[in-house]
């Protein structure tokens, strides 16, 4: 059936009346539409009924107008909303294919997007929340099917780590879902699109997407070494350039943030407290590019190499080399994520 477009009185009495519309493909979370105006093409999103659409719709828009103050546009321009309808009339961009080497411009972006808010905007929207001790259980637990002996202290390791990130500073604006389909490369660089999640927080937990393979997101992606430096160096630069201080957090923390994580192994309809780690070695399942354990053979892999020799992660660097190991020994079928982004 085809949903009306909710574009009513007050809408067109600002805008004008709407030429041709077409119906673009969206999450179950919401209604997209692209229309003409006078003039100009436009984009239109509606929010869904459900017990939580309300607050999607108001993270989104006061993200895109929080985003908006940034001296270089990084998300599309806001022309109009209409509250009652849960609706945001956005400026419409075509988007492009991305280069091979998308990461560089795409982090320089998200830096750019991050600085737009400062500790003047706390409350605007919720605060970023990191792990919790029920995801160190669930990873220790993990280890012990896995039969990967866990070494002395880890677990005090792990417990510092969340209590690090519960206090990481900083008042960034994060996206929520920075995803490959999310970033809009145009003619004139990267427009972010889709802030149902954001929130304030430490930028470098949103800048960790780019090695640990985008947790929250249908899209894994792997990246050279080589490409990560400069898209890491591309961000740090936007930051400086953006709010003339360096960029802080502990880029080592983050990483190992998002491996202990079960929930970022599924999509958003399935982050409802199930324990999803606990499920990896009765069955794998894929959500996107990749399946449950080649996104966690992948995560093992980046938070053992980058936490080998970090002072307080020594025994994390060891146990996730050793669940790697031996998750590889279980299934011979798991393969690397994809190197590209589709």
């Amino acid at each position: 059936m085809r949903s009306r477009l909710p574009f009513g009185d007050e809408l067109r009495s600002e805008l004008g009346s709407t030429g041709r519309s077409r119906r673009l493909s969206s999450s179950p979370r919401s209604r997209v539409w692209r229309i003409e105006l006078p003039g100009a093409s436009a984009v239109v999103k509606q929010f869904v009924d459900g017990p939580d659409a309300a607050d999607r719709y108001a993270r989104e828009v006061t993200a895109l107008r929080l985003a908006g103050r940034a001296a270089s546009p990084v998300v599309p321009v806001v022309l109009a909303v209409d509250p009652g309808e849960r609706v945001v009339v956005l400026e419409h961009w075509e988007q492009q294919r991305p280069a091979g080497d998308w990461m560089v411009g795409y982090a320089a972006a998200l830096a750019r997007l991050h600085a737009t808010t400062g500790p003047e905007d706390v409350g605007a929207l919720p605060r970023w929340q990191g792990p919790r001790q029920a995801d160190v259980d669930s990873f220790l637990r993990l280890a012990a099917v896995l039969e990967a002996p866990v070494p002395p202290g880890v677990s005090g390791e792990l417990e510092a780590l969340v209590d690090r990130l519960g206090r990481a500073p900083g008042h960034a604006l994060l996206h929520g879902d920075p995803c490959p389909g999310n970033d809009l490369h145009t003619t004139v660089g990267v427009r972010f699109i889709d802030f149902e999640q954001a929130s304030l927080g430490s930028g470098v937990m949103e800048l960790a997407y780019l090695r640990i393979g985008f947790p929250t997101c249908w899209c894994v992606t792997s990246a050279s070494e080589a490409l990560l430096e400069r898209a890491e160096s591309a961000y740090r630069t936007a930051w400086h350039a953006a709010t003339g201080s360096e960029m802080q957090g502990d880029l080592t923390d983050a990483c190992a943030g998002w491996l202990i994580r079960g929930d970022a192994l599924v999509q958003r309809a399935y982050r409802d407290g199930t324990d999803h780690l606990a499920r990896v070695p009765r069955r794998d399942w894929k959500w996107g590019t990749a399946t449950a354990r080649q996104r966690l053979v992948h995560r093992l892999g980046v938070v053992g190499r980058m936490t080998a020799g970090h002072a307080s992660l020594q025994g994390v660097s060891s146990l996730s080399t050793d669940m790697r190991q031996r998750m590889l020994a279980r299934w011979s079928a798991i393969r690397p994520v994809p190197g590209e982004r589709p």
